[in-house]
């Protein structure tokens, strides 16, 4: 009877244990869905692999953050800039080895650029380009993945409407333009994530 008793109980802890494990990964699949446009089902595959690699990429950024001293509003200027300069040496040293195509995978990439060649040859085009032209952008301007985006160098931030088109990314991260270049900046770090050369017209 007892016996009886002690294989229930096993049963049950391992049912629970098979549940949660299930709701997590439902819980994961329901946030990566409610981060793909709406509107870009031919680009989901790749869509869905930046984010399970985006998202890798943001938990070692918020791993590493929190090993560092909490920042207060207050903080000085030299206080902010040793911070962040402390994150992007520890998370360079993190990702060594990083190199370009860690994030924006090929499958990835290829969904980035039909999404942005949609976007500039659709109706919403000249004001893409004209959002882009006013955001003074170089012409040409090698950035370096894994390396501090230099200092004084302008970016454009992407026209909204072309945002709409793309995932919705982790707060660690934002879309840049640069030149004709698609950049994934980590702004708190300013360091550069990833890029996709030569997709702007």
């Amino acid at each position: 009877m007892e016996t009886n008793r002690r294989i229930g109980r096993h049963l049950h802890h391992s049912l629970l244990l098979v549940v949660l494990l299930t709701a997590g990964c439902g819980s994961t699949a329901r946030n990566q869905e409610a981060a793909l446009p709406k509107e870009q089902p031919g680009n989901a595959a790749g869509y869905k692999e930046f984010l399970t690699r985006v998202q890798a990429y943001a938990d070692l950024h918020k791993s590493i953050a929190s090993t560092l001293p909490v920042l207060k509003s207050t903080d000085v200027p030299e206080l902010i800039t040793a911070h962040q300069q402390a994150l992007a040496r520890k998370i360079r040293e993190a990702r060594s080895n990083a190199k370009r195509g860690d994030i924006f995978s090929e499958e990835a990439e290829k969904a980035f650029r039909s999404a942005i060649h949609d976007e500039f040859q659709g109706p919403q085009g000249h004001d893409a380009r004209t959002t882009i032209r006013q955001g003074a952008p170089l012409k040409e301007m090698q950035l370096r993945v894994n390396e501090a985006y230099p200092d004084g160098v302008p970016f454009t931030t992407v026209p909204p409407t072309l945002l709409l088109k793309f995932p919705k990314l982790p707060d660690q991260v934002a879309y840049r333009i640069v030149g004709r270049d698609l950049i994934l900046l980590d702004a708190e770090a300013n360091l550069v994530v990833d890029t996709i050369p030569g997709t702007i017209p």
